[in-house]
């Protein structure tokens, strides 16, 4: 299976094309690479060749590395995976060297052969380290292109040569944000901040590179840090002003990571060290970094849960083999905030909508807020006059469910009222065809008991968004006792289309997601009427890696809501209900009006504009601190294991059927520590004896709510854990 081909033209150019067989995108395979490495070969071998265009058959350039091949490096490795992956890395960079110096004479710099990077559209990745070895590097002006170095994002950072170019290229202080955040850009804003060299309309992206090769000078293939004098943008470490730089990129990447992400400071301590040396040892020092990263088992779980297990999900592991199910016309009963996020989101996805509301100017608010969003859109330039048009005019905003004619899926998104569903239900079902699936969207309410006020109990599912819609990836459905497979592949089509992750569980009390955060925030509450200091709980969860500590979180759902929850969990529950010292915190705070962010006070305090001030000072008052506090670590496990044992019971008993689902749902749907991959993920990293252990203590300290289910002991005595194959298989 070829993936590079090249060919050369009468005047000496030759093009060298990636075009990977059987994949939408290119990715860079170990085959892959070795091809490339022959091709540059034969081409600074070949008299006749003037130079070399590097250029996609796709309509992409690339999409990345295969990161399944860094798997297999350290397979390969048997008992040194470190070295094997070291030594693989610098056949990486020997490559792209190869490229970079293009035969030229290593002292007097001359008689190199020119490289172009044609870039058709995105370029991620190696898709982007490739380029920056070449000399010049040419997109075409394709607004949908993306361009950056995301790898941070999984849990890595560029390690093919990337992060040393990039840096010595722009500066570290210019090079930070597509290094440390993952930053993309289209075309022109890459070019405007230096990434690339040109953008050249499509039609003549080929002619360009090869003008630009035909006129090219021995000076125009010295890259800047091969030239003498050359001096990084900015300043080293130990130029006064890079010195500023470096102590300010220390600041905020311990500030941003909380020190729980391995590949920033890495990633930070790669470019600090490899500005001190010359360019061919930074790539060493890059090198080195980028293997101790892979080696972390952190890393190995990111990659797996935010590469591997979220690619496989959407598209479509757990899918039910039936015929395509992609909608063609979409219902969406409810123009609230999250059904009007529903109808966006589906209506930007090409799907044609119907929004109905029981009020025609609620209908029209719904409408509404896409075309807010999409003005957002048209000030950031993200979006253009024609396309907010083309988006609106797929929603239509109704009071008449007979608009809901040839529908071949509904979303229901009432409010969570049993008897007001039931009653859309029944109106639905009226007015649309036999074949048509209807989704609920409910946070709690049980699907197998709203299913009983539908005639076609097979055809109804839930389908979970979480708000704000518009940007929250992941959507969990869930199968009633009754749903069907084509019900299930509807809603997974469904949401492939929308572009998000979908997590596939089976209906209990919270499904999955909520299952697991209200245990979360209940120990945040359950801590602050022990008396342990609100601050320590706050920066606890901060510290290992939650997004949001407990405190500040049901400010931002809201307290109201909790208390609800609360209510209507000890009716269902009676005597069963474990969560009273809770609720005597919670009901305490809605009594006072402090309903958290929407009332402007809560656990934190706001000023009028509704920005965060800082803890409530008069909770102390009203939940004195113990005199000794617990350490850091102790308000850690608990608040860690209280979602992380309910998610292993939800596989216990069932409700997930795929511990992949478990980690890729937990990390998109409400943040759990990334650098984990998981509940199940950070498990395997501390080890079954371990968490165990864990769990034995903080049961004896704190209640049955933290004894170690019974999966977990039985890891522990046979040495597995979950992702090991026999293990997986056994829960």
């Amino acid at each position: 299976m070829t993936e590079f081909t090249m060919a050369t033209d009468a005047d000496g150019v030759a093009t060298i094309t990636w075009d990977v067989p059987g994949k939408s995108m290119n990715v860079l395979s170990l085959a892959g690479l070795a091809e490339l490495n022959g091709l540059i070969d034969a081409a600074l071998a070949d008299a006749a060749v003037k130079g070399v265009i590097v250029t996609s058959g796709k309509k992409d350039f690339a999409g990345g590395m295969d990161l399944n091949v860094i798997a297999r490096m350290k397979e390969q490795g048997g008992a040194e995976p470190a070295k094997a992956v070291f030594e693989g890395i610098l056949q990486f960079h020997a490559i792209l060297r190869k490229i970079e110096r293009a035969g030229m004479d290593p002292k007097t710099l001359k008689g190199g052969k020119p490289i172009v990077a044609a870039l058709p559209g995105t370029a991620l990745g190696i898709g982007l380290e490739l380029p920056l070895a070449c000399h010049r590097i040419i997109a075409a002006d394709n607004p949908k292109a993306k361009i950056g170095l995301p790898e941070i994002m999984v849990g890595i950072f560029p390690g093919a040569g990337g992060t040393t170019r990039l840096v010595r290229k722009l500066g570290a202080m210019m090079a930070a944000p597509f290094l440390l955040e993952g930053k993309l850009s289209d075309p022109k804003g890459a070019k405007a901040a230096g990434l690339i060299d040109e953008v050249v309309a499509p039609e003549d992206l080929l002619a360009r590179a090869k003008e630009w090769i035909l006129a090219a000078k021995d000076t125009d293939l010295v890259k800047p840090w091969d030239a003498k004098g050359y001096k990084m943008p900015g300043g080293t470490p130990y130029h006064p002003a890079g010195f500023m730089t470096f102590v300010g990129a220390s600041a905020m990447v311990h500030g941003k990571t909380m020190g729980v992400y391995p590949a920033a400071k890495a990633l930070l301590a790669a470019v600090y060290e490899g500005s001190l040396v010359p360019f061919d040892t930074a790539l060493k020092i890059e090198a080195r970094h980028f293997t101790s990263v892979l080696m972390n088992p952190s890393s190995t779980a990111m990659i797996r849960s935010l590469f591997i297990n979220k690619e496989a999900l959407e598209k479509g592991a757990n899918r039910p083999k039936v015929a395509d199910q992609t909608v063609k016309k979409l219902g969406v009963i409810g123009a609230g905030m999250m059904g009007a996020g529903i109808a966006y989101v589906s209506a930007t996805a090409g799907i044609e909508v119907v929004l109905i509301d029981a009020a025609q100017d609620a209908a029209d608010r719904g409408k509404a807020y896409s075309e807010g969003l999409l003005d957002k859109g048209i000030q950031r330039r993200k979006v253009t006059a024609e396309k907010k048009a083309e988006v609106l005019a797929r929603i239509t905003a109704t009071t008449d469910y007979a608009a809901l004619v040839g529908c071949d899926l509904i979303v229901e998104a009432v409010f969570e009222d049993p008897k007001v569903k039931a009653e859309v239900t029944a109106k639905v079902e009226a007015a649309v065809g036999p074949d048509c699936i209807f989704a609920t969207n409910t946070s709690t309410l049980p699907i197998s008991a709203l299913a009983k006020a539908s005639a076609r109990p097979d055809q109804f599912i839930g389908i979970h968004f979480f708000s704000p819609v518009d940007k929250m990836m992941l959507v969990e459905i869930i199968k009633g006792k009754q749903t069907g497979d084509r019900a299930v592949a509807k809603a997974l089509d469904f949401v492939r289309q929308i572009r998000k992750t979908p997590i596939v569980v089976n209906d209990a009390r919270f499904f999955y997601a909520n299952r697991c955060i209200i245990p979360y925030i209940n120990e945040g509450i359950r801590m602050v009427a022990e008396g342990v200091e609100p601050a320590l709980i706050e920066n606890a969860a901060k510290l290992v890696g939650m997004p949001l500590g407990p405190l500040q979180l049901v400010d931002e759902t809201s307290i109201d809501l909790g208390v609800k929850i609360a209510k209507a969990t000890k009716a269902a529950m009676g005597d069963a209900y474990p969560d009273g010292a809770v609720d005597a915190v919670l009901f305490a705070m809605a009594d006072q009006g402090r309903l958290g962010r929407k009332s402007n006070a809560g656990f934190y305090a706001y000023d009028a504009a509704g920005k965060r001030l800082g803890l409530w000072e008069e909770l102390a008052a009203q939940y004195p601190l113990a005199e000794v506090q617990p350490d850091l670590t102790q308000v850690q496990h608990r608040l860690l294991m209280a979602q992380v044992l309910e998610a292993v019971r939800a596989l216990e008993d069932g409700v997930l059927t795929d511990i992949r689902e478990g980690d890729v749902g937990a990390i998109l749907g409400w943040g759990f520590a990334p650098w984990s991959g998981g509940p199940f993920g950070w498990l395997d990293i501390i080890g079954a004896p371990r968490a165990v252990a864990i769990c034995d203590a903080l049961e004896a300290a704190h209640g049955a709510r933290f004894a170690a289910p019974q999966v977990l002991r039985d890891m522990a005595a046979q040495g597995r854990g979950f992702y090991d194959p026999a293990a997986a298989k056994a829960a």
